[in-house]
């Protein structure tokens, strides 16, 4: 790592996550280092100036400007695939048209307060102006659970939804007819058979409002909340056909 001062500084690999490609490394010093403020993810909106920092190229210090292009860029928007055999993931990026080069990766994407609001992982080869970050909240639950845990939990129930909105199940209720949809929470599209969702008995036609009781309206929301609850039991509420039923079940680690 380098400092202002050009100190060259030996660090160690303590934990890495190669699916956010984040890793936690210690690093010793005589003396205090500076630091950064970590901002929040949560609020950001396209349209919003950033910089990136980092050393494309070996050229150290170096910073680009941009804006935010989009948020919640999903791997498969992307065009990555997970390793075969391996389950979906939910892992989300920035997208910004701030100039990330090779040696930009790991890099912070800052707002104009000052603040870290995502980390730069990589661009889109052969196109300008297209690059992709990992949320700082992100980070922040990566970091937090490799340092607990060594890894990282993510949840698996086996269940492919969309969130709905006034607009979507209005439309979703003109062309199925029948039981109304609800304008909120996650409509379940698909149950993934044997999976934790099929044993604890969702269906497909579910919409689930809530977890132990905490209202959900977005898929972050979901994943968020089962995060630390790999290996345990959740009850999950859902609306089937206008009746609130209360589903019990196992969360699973995407990994298994």
């Amino acid at each position: 790592a380098l400092v202002p001062s050009v100190t060259q500084l030996q660090g160690l690999v303590e934990h890495a996550d190669p699916n956010s490609d984040i890793a936690v490394v210690r690093v010793r010093s005589s003396k205090p280092l500076p630091t950064v403020k970590l901002g929040t993810s949560a609020t950001l909106r396209p349209g919003e100036f950033v910089v990136a920092l980092g050393a494309p190229a070996g050229l150290s210090n170096s910073v680009t400007a941009g804006i935010i292009s989009a948020l919640h860029r999903l791997k498969s928007d992307l065009g990555l695939r997970e390793p075969r055999g391996s389950r979906q993931s939910t892992m989300e990026y920035i997208q910004t048209d701030a100039a990330i080069n090779e040696g930009n990766s790991g890099g912070p994407l800052v707002n104009l307060e000052g603040e870290v609001i995502g980390v730069n992982t990589m661009k889109a080869m052969g196109k300008d102006g297209i690059a992709f970050a990992v949320p700082i909240d992100d980070v922040k639950r990566v970091v937090g659970q490799l340092t607990r845990h060594g890894r990282v939990m993510r949840p698996y129930l086996g269940l492919k939804f969309v969130e709905l909105t006034p607009q979507l199940a209005k439309q979703m209720n003109y062309r199925q007819g029948g039981h109304q949809v609800p304008s909120a929470g996650l409509y379940v599209m698909h149950v993934a058979p044997d999976s934790p969702a099929q044993r604890g008995g969702i269906q497909v036609g579910d919409t689930i409002v809530s977890l132990s009781e905490v209202p959900l309206l977005t898929t972050k929301e979901l994943v968020d909340g089962l995060s630390e609850r790999v290996g345990q039991r959740v009850s999950l509420q859902v609306l089937r056909e206008a009746r609130r039923v209360t589903t019990n079940c196992y969360v699973e680690s995407m990994e298994q």
